[in-house]
């Protein structure tokens, strides 16, 4: 059941103030990190900053990395892109994961996917239909765990 009192993790919902607090930063650093592009707040129509409980945490591990492993702003902007990616992988697996769910045993045998992570479940012998992009022919062989 879900909490209809409970907060989106995305909604913007703190004033630069309140997430300078809540982060334990000046609201100075927080404009800086704007610019770098580290935390990039959702914008008011007056152009005012609006933080989301995710950017408080963000903005947390950003102090972490400077503070206590030293790590500079450029290298803890790299952090961040590759922690993104992996999360972007990640929910393309899990899509990919759930459609292999509504398969049948036979058709989770052999599939193609492309680059997208579209699936198409194949008969033994048939060929991926061509594409505008390149699709790659698995052999899916689960190994039982136990």
């Amino acid at each position: 059941m879900v909490n209809p009192h409970r907060l989106d993790e995305r909604a913007p919902v703190f004033v630069i103030s309140v997430a300078a607090e809540l982060s334990g930063m000046h609201p100075q650093t927080l404009r800086q990190y704007d610019r770098l592009g580290l935390v990039i707040p959702q914008r008011t129509r007056g152009r005012g900053r609006r933080y989301s409980t995710r950017d408080i945490a963000r903005l947390r591990e950003i102090q972490a990395l400077s503070q206590d492993q030293g790590i500079n702003l450029a290298g803890i902007k790299r952090i961040l892109e590759l922690q993104d990616q992996v999360g972007a992988l990640q929910e393309q697996l899990d899509g990919v994961r759930e459609t292999l769910e509504t398969m049948t045993p036979a058709q989770r045998r052999v599939f193609s996917a492309d680059r997208d992570g579209e699936i198409s479940a194949l008969r033994r012998g048939e060929r991926p239909r061509r594409r505008s992009t390149s699709s790659a022919m698995v052999l899916w062989r689960p190994t039982r765990r136990g």
